[in-house]
């Protein structure tokens, strides 16, 4: 266990240097920079020298390759950079924004996996009955829609028919007001909770279908064990194991940010502050946010492959 932890631990190392390499190289492939994007039409009142100092103040008159190395070497000691937007530190605002994506993250996973596992059991243990008929719509329309829409539609609905609109207002913290940090935080959830519920569900209902066709299983009910305890003991258990990667996979990328959701629903996470930042042409907060993003994402598959 110890030198397969240790293996995986090195194969982060040129992980991350390659996604870092390859973000500062697609950001400064699109057109505009960082000076014309934070001045707009004043940028072409600049005169060359003026142009000049703001480029040597930001650090965008050296070569592209040493800016690289200059800024991978100030990540190397915990130092992502400055945002000439925010006028803050990058890491300050990615730690600013974390939490909110974090607790969307985990909700909406929570509920992925209730809703999904649930219904993928149930599906397979009714096997080619209306509960499955059901399960499989279930999963078919939650691949099928995505989640603007969903979110678009939630919204609609909660409106029009019932009068009522999700918070989005001000972001209230957890630990302010858990009741209205609740109401803020459900209904992008459920948003994103329904389309990874119907994932959740399809490798459920296969990998048990899988499993209950197994010797072991008829052995269970040949001793006499109750169908709950067969289903929940033996069969859901050992099913586990696709959904357990699954799960992983996912939460990595929602930690990621969800970017359409968290524009929909005005929350301050760092999918969000991600593309406020790309149409900002921030570049230190982008190389950043991304290079947090993809740790979170190669340290979560590293511990579900552990799990």
């Amino acid at each position: 266990m110890f030198r397969y932890l240790a293996q995986r631990l090195v194969a982060v190392i040129p992980t991350l240097f390659g996604i870092s390499l390859l973000v500062f190289i697609a950001i400064r492939l699109v057109p505009g920079d960082a000076i014309t994007t934070m001045l707009g039409t004043e940028a072409g009142m600049l005169t060359a020298t003026q142009r000049a100092s703001l480029e040597a103040y930001f650090g965008l008159d050296k070569p592209v390759v040493e800016q690289y190395f200059s800024w991978i070497g100030r990540v190397l000691q915990g130092d992502l950079g400055y945002s000439v937007w925010h006028g803050k530190p990058v890491l300050t605002l990615i730690l600013e924004r974390f939490p909110v994506t974090l607790e969307l993250a985990l909700l909406s996973l929570f509920i992925a996996l209730t809703v999904g596992i649930s219904i993928g059991t149930l599906s397979a243990v009714r096997h080619n009955s209306m509960i499955d008929l059901f399960g499989r719509l279930f999963a078919l329309t939650g691949l099928a829609a995505p989640n603007f829409l969903i979110g678009t539609l939630l919204i609609y609905v909660l409106s029009v028919y019932f009068g009522i609109l999700p918070n989005s207002g001000n972001y209230t913290e957890f630990t302010e007001d858990p009741l209205k940090n609740l109401g803020q935080i459900i209904f992008p959830a459920l948003t994103l909770g329904f389309a990874f519920s119907a994932s959740v569900m399809r490798t459920t209902r296969s990998a048990m279908l899988e499993v209950l066709d197994q010797d072991y299983i008829r052995t269970a009910h040949g001793k006499g064990l109750r169908p709950r305890a067969v289903i929940l003991g033996h069969a859901v258990r050992n099913a586990l194991i696709p959904i357990v990667t699954l799960a992983g996979v996912e939460l990595g990328y929602l930690l990621g940010g969800a970017v359409i959701v968290e524009k929909i629903f005005a929350l301050p996470g760092i999918g969000r502050l991600t593309l406020n930042a790309i149409s900002q042409r921030d570049y230190a907060l982008i190389q950043g946010a991304t290079l947090f993003i993809a740790f979170n994402f190669v340290v979560i598959n590293m511990l579900v492959d552990l799990l």
